[in-house]
């Protein structure tokens, strides 16, 4: 069984997106758009108008990021033990320096970004709407075979759907349980590797 992680929110304690809108675009426009994600919005439309509103430089973002993100405690416990893929909706240019600093090595699937002075332009890995949800979604990334899949959002919903078990946080948690779909609640990464092990399901 291939372990899959979102970023966002998931490995990271918060959402690095939310912040980086908050602290450089306008936070308003990206929490306007997230009460519209799967209704007049699609999750992508909503990340392209809330980061066309950032125009600092892309080194400065970075700075601040790795200054103060913080990862989930276990997460290079598990990186070292379970080599996972980290499927994001996010930015090789806004990950890869934390997961530097951390000094994790893992399979990274993310889209990218153009730090443009006059808004912030997003070039997506895969623009190809899913047959289930309707929209580009990370289902279509999952490795063939059993998946376990760690998520904390919206942008989790359709591959947790398809993954043959589950650990959710945060607002993926709270919908799965409303779908009555069954999942592992997790706090910080020991409790999935605990989980993990304990069934020995990725041997």
């Amino acid at each position: 069984m291939t372990l899959v992680l979102d970023w966002d929110g998931t490995v990271t304690e918060r959402d690095t997106l939310e912040l980086v809108v908050e602290w450089f675009g306008d936070g308003a426009t990206y929490r306007r758009n997230g009460r519209l994600i799967g209704r007049s919005l699609t999750h992508d439309q909503a990340l392209v108008t809330s980061f066309a509103t950032i125009r600092a430089g892309l080194p400065e973002v970075v700075d601040r990021l790795r200054a103060e993100v913080r990862v989930r405690p276990g997460f290079q416990e598990l990186a070292e033990r379970h080599q996972p893929l980290v499927i994001s909706s996010g930015f090789h240019e806004l990950i890869e320096p934390i997961l530097e600093r951390e000094g994790a090595e893992v399979e990274l699937l993310a889209n990218r970004l153009h730090a443009r002075a006059d808004g912030w332009q997003i070039n997506f890995r895969d623009r190809a709407a899913c047959a289930v949800c309707g929209e580009p979604c990370k289902r279509a990334s999952l490795p063939p075979g059993n998946v376990a899949y760690a998520g904390d959002g919206y942008s989790d919903r359709c591959a947790a759907l398809a993954a043959t078990r589950v650990f959710a946080t945060g607002a993926l948690a709270e919908w799965l349980g409303d779908e009555c779909v069954p999942y592992d609640r997790f706090e910080d990464f020991y409790d999935v590797l605990a989980a993990l092990e304990a069934k020995d399901v990725l041997r």
